[in-house]
This record gives C-alpha cells, sequence and structure tokens, in this order.
C-alpha cells in the first residue's frame, strides 16, 4: 500500500485554473457547472519527481487531475522491468475505473518530474455522476480510451515495429490520452520512455528510429523527438496506404 500525500484545499475556482485545465478537450467540453463541481471539490496534491500517486493493488482514492507536471501509468513485468503505458500531461483526468467498479488500482501513477495533482475524492465525484451530463462524458471519455486501448492491441498484433513506432509518435504528438485536436511538433519523450511504451528493446528503437530520421519524417532531440514532416509519419505509420 502506497502512502498518499498530503492534501490542501483548492483556495479558489479562478479563470487561471479553468483555463489550465481547459487544455483538455474532455474538460473544455464539460458544462460549466460541472467544470465548476470537479474543481471547487478538489484538494491539491504535490507530488516530487519519482514519488507514487498510487500503486497497482491501492484501495480506491479519487478521480484526479493533472495541474501541473508529467506522470506516467506503468507496471512492472515479470522480469522486474517496466511497462509504461500512458504519459499524463497537464489537463488530463483519470483514475475513474476503479471509482467506477469499486476494485483497486490496476497500475502504478508516478510523477516524472515536480507535478501537482487535484484530486476530487470518492464521495464527490459519486454525486457528480448523479448527473447525466457528467455520466455521459464519463462514458465518453471510457469511449475514447477503450478505442485506444483497441487500437494498441491492433498495433501489437499486425503492424511493423516501424509502423507501431510512427503511430505511438503520432498520438504523443497529440498527447497521447489527450487527443488535443492540433498536433504539436515536439514530443516531449525520451528515447528509453518510447521504447518501455512500446514494449522494445531499446537498441530495437534506436534503428528504426535512425530510419525515421532518414526519412525525414522526424529529428531527435535530447530526451525529446522533433515531428519534422507529420505527413511522411503518417505515411510511415500504415504503409498499405
Amino acid at each position: 500500500m502506497s502512502v498518499t500525500p498530503a492534501t490542501e484545499p483548492v483556495s479558489r475556482v479562478d479563470a487561471a485554473l479553468l483555463a489550465r485545465m481547459s487544455v483538455n478537450p474532455w474538460f473544455a467540453a464539460l458544462l460549466p457547472a460541472d467544470r465548476q463541481g470537479l474543481l471547487h471539490q478538489a484538494e491539491r496534491m504535490r507530488l516530487q519527481p519519482g514519488e507514487m500517486l498510487f500503486r497497482q493493488g491501492d484501495a480506491l482514492g479519487g478521480f484526479y487531475g493533472l495541474l501541473s507536471g508529467r506522470l506516467k501509468i506503468s507496471s512492472l513485468r515479470e522480469d522486474g522491468r517496466e511497462a509504461i503505458f500512458v504519459l499524463l500531461e497537464v489537463g488530463n483526468w483519470f483514475g475513474e475505473i476503479s471509482l467506477l467498479d469499486r476494485q483497486p488500482r490496476t497500475h502504478d501513477a508516478t510523477a516524472l518530474v515536480a507535478s501537482e495533482v487535484l484530486v476530487v475524492p470518492q464521495a464527490a465525484f459519486a454525486a457528480l455522476m448523479e448527473g447525466a451530463a457528467f455520466a455521459r462524458a464519463i462514458a465518453h471519455m471510457l469511449a475514447g480510451r477503450i478505442r485506444s486501448l483497441y487500437g494498441m492491441v491492433e498495433d501489437a498484433a499486425l503492424r511493423s515495429t516501424r509502423a507501431r513506432i510512427a503511430r505511438r509518435l503520432l498520438l504523443l504528438a497529440r498527447g497521447d490520452v489527450t487527443m488535443a485536436d492540433h498536433a504539436r511538433p515536439v514530443v516531449p519523450v525520451s528515447q528509453e520512455a518510447l521504447a518501455m511504451m512500446l514494449g522494445m528493446t531499446r537498441q530495437t528503437l534506436s534503428k528504426e528510429l535512425k530510419v525515421l530520421v532518414a526519412e525525414g519524417a522526424v529529428a531527435l532531440r535530447y530526451r525529446r523527438i522533433e515531428i519534422t514532416s507529420a505527413a511522411r509519419l503518417k505515411a510511415l505509420s500504415d504503409p498499405s496506404r
């Protein structure tokens, strides 16, 4: 069982706080009353780099929104190596599954850098779920995540290593689970983390990234990858088209 960091009340729901969380399309699409309700009932929690928000097997906890920093959702494989499933960025909301099925946490959530998280208590989340609009919004969130999960399963089963890398970079350009409307040109992910996300060795990833560089699709920077041609990367993500 993990030790939960201390929380403090959100002092006020102001325009700056709303704007910071509204970078996420899901949150921005909520009814104004539901956006205010989430933020008003939340508490702030600060995490240091490497500190865990929750561990696999932990009890329910709350519904979380990332106010600053970056988190990873991961698990340890049988051989002790880490598998990273998604990277969470500012504006992302997560943790709803355990609150819906009342089962323990399925993965670890760890801060990659100094981060601040909004924590909506279980009771407050349940009260919001009584509203039809908010419940539909949660269902929409889950549908998007299921689509993404099926896409990853399809990639692993049917696509080449190169196509899998290209497709994941395109997802990361839109914030991975954020799925922003507009892609950004620089993906803030290290090669080590990307290899963990794709379940491949660093050597295999490095070899394929060199091909993407030669194709003019990406450029490699320190702990980040620049997408120099989104069109070329998209073509490499599905060579059959």
